[in-house]
């Protein structure tokens, strides 16, 4: 029997890959290289299913030029890199790894919050360059974490998780989201309160974001809301780019209007406005918020038990657009 052809687009666990290769036709990127949209169209035309990942750009054409696809499978939450309406009118399954990533990215949150507000990259940066000659009662004031308000906007399950942790350090959390959680998700939540996006950024000591990026959510927070922040405020992003407007982010940092920021994603990543770079009041990792190593194990082995089910002729665990099927 002929076995069915899939593209993994990124590299992968050998193991992982290797346990593909016994059941079907896998073309593979060990190499890591990312594709361009012309080279992936041309990898894709003869594919039964792809690996994707945040950096593969799965564009409406791409689709219309792969006659064979029947599962377009991202190893990721966000899935804003994938045209998903033309997958569905495609008869396409379009999948995403949901939950296993919410503990370890809720985690990686705390950690950016925290080394933000208590400036811990400036300083690591300022002992290296030789600076550090003694003590002084006002070395790298910042912001305590204890006692404080937290916002979450996009209180999903990763900013639930993120709510969640905040009870071990005494703060009160206020959030906004597309809609009201539960009363018993809120008690959970940290006994979270529900109010607009302009009132969490004017009561909030640290903002944090975890909603998903779509159009509806692009510069969520531009100039104008962060007018709304306290001077002594903290801003943390694990969501996507493109949800903040980085060129207003950056004048608000560099003319001190709020505090501080923390950012894993950034507008046109993995370029990024170079001044970011100029601002000792912001730290800045590289899309880490999942990487731990069984966390992306698991996102690995979430999307292959979802291409599995798709080319087997099976609903998906995580299917997005599960009307696809209607069509195929």
């Amino acid at each position: 029997m002929t076995k069915k052809k899939i593209l993994i687009a990124r590299a992968i666990f050998p193991d992982i890959l290797a346990s593909l290769e016994q059941q079907f036709d896998v073309e593979s990127n060990q190499a890591d290289i990312i594709f361009s949209p012309d080279v992936l169209l041309e990898k894709m035309r003869d594919k039964d299913a792809i690996m994707v990942t945040a950096s593969e750009a799965v564009s409406a054409q791409v689709i219309a030029a792969s006659p064979k696809l029947k599962a377009i499978c991202n190893i990721a939450v966000g899935y804003n890199n994938i045209a998903v309406d033309a997958a569905t009118q495609a008869g396409i399954l379009v999948t995403n790894t949901p939950d296993v990533l919410n503990e370890t990215t809720a985690d990686f949150g705390w950690a950016l919050l925290m080394a933000t507000a208590r400036r811990v990259t400036e300083s690591e940066h300022w002992l290296r360059a030789g600076h550090w000659k003694q003590w002084s009662y006002d070395g790298f004031l910042g912001a305590d974490l204890h006692g404080s308000t937290l916002g979450v906007i996009g209180m999903g399950r990763i900013g639930q998780a993120i709510a969640r942790r905040s009870m071990g350090f005494d703060m009160k959390v206020v959030y906004h989201n597309r809609s009201r959680l539960a009363p018993e998700l809120e008690a959970r939540a940290n006994d979270a309160t529900y109010l607009s996006k302009e009132d969490v950024l004017r009561q909030a000591d640290h903002v944090i974001l975890v909603l998903p990026y779509s159009a509806a959510t692009h510069h969520t927070i531009a100039a104008a809301e962060l007018a709304l922040m306290k001077p002594t405020a903290t801003l943390v992003n694990i969501a996507r780019g493109g949800i903040v407007d980085d060129v207003a982010l950056i004048a608000a940092l560099r003319e001190r209007r709020i505090m501080g920021a923390g950012l894993d994603v950034f507008e046109g990543e993995p370029a990024f406005n170079p001044d970011f770079l100029s601002l000792p009041n912001v730290v800045l990792t590289p899309h880490i918020a999942s990487a731990s190593a069984p966390t992306r194990r698991a996102m690995a082995k979430c999307a292959v038990e979802n291409l599995m089910a798709a080319l087997a002729g099976q609903m998906p665990p995580n299917c997005l657009n599960p009307d696809a099927a209607k069509k195929g």
